[in-house]
Order: structure tokens, then C-alpha cells, then sequence
């Protein structure tokens, strides 16, 4: 399939719970990674599947909420599509330590998606 979604990120306000919860809840195996002016991600290890991420909600009054990114091969060019079909771009492309660049965008219908493009190959 073109374009998968390659990761999915909970942003949440009590990082300790959910961390607690989801790791008995489906045994997912948790790895906490430094990040340069993040603090610390955590890491969700699935085995196999799409696996994704933990991290502190920043958006104050914000629900804790799951964030879906899909992989692309030019994130410049996508995320200037997505604003042409008139999405708003809430996160325009960030680099992600040396990982890859990443932008959240809104579509049309308000439902928040994360692009994603890997620096790593294959």
C-alpha cells in the first residue's frame, strides 16, 4: 500500500497511567529514549505491526488523544499538497533528532493525522 501509516503516538496527560495500563493491558514492551528538547518518548515495541510512541500532552486543556502518522517520500511536498487540498498545518515539517521530519496536519473534516518521512532506508 502506498503511503501506510508507519506510527501511532499517544499524547497524554498522565504519561505514568497509561504507561501502566497499556503495558498490561496488551504486554507491549516500553522503551524510554532521551529526546533533545522533548525530554523523554517512550517507545512502544508490538512485535509485529505498526508500533508507536508515549509521550507528555502539551496542549493544555487538551483530552489526552492517539495521533496516527502515515510514511511518505517527500515530506515538504506532501505537507504542501495537504495545505493546497485544504488541510491546516498545525506542525509544519520538524526534525526528529536524526530519525527522519515530521508535520501534523488538520484535514478538511478537523481529524488530525501526523506525516512522517524516515531518514533510514529500506
Amino acid at each position: 500500500m502506498a503511503n501506510p501509516f508507519v506510527h501511532v503516538e499517544l499524547h497524554s496527560n498522565d504519561l505514568k497511567t497509561a504507561r501502566d495500563f497499556f503495558s498490561k493491558l496488551f504486554g507491549w514492551k516500553l522503551e524510554d529514549m532521551p529526546m533533545p528538547g522533548m525530554g523523554t518518548y517512550t517507545m512502544i515495541g508490538v512485535g509485529e505491526g505498526t508500533g508507536g510512541g508515549m509521550t507528555v500532552n502539551e496542549q493544555k486543556g487538551v483530552p489526552s488523544h492517539w495521533l496516527a502518522y502515515v510514511g511518505v517520500d517527500d515530506i515538504n511536498a506532501s505537507t504542501k499538497k495537504a495545505k493546497q487540498l485544504g488541510a491546516k498545518i498545525m506542525l509544519d515539517v520538524t526534525p526528529v533528532a536524526d530519525m527522519g521530519f515530521m508535520s501534523i496536519i488538520v484535514d478538511p473534516s478537523g481529524a488530525a493525522l501526523g506525516l512522517w518521512q524516515s531518514k533510514m532506508k529500506g
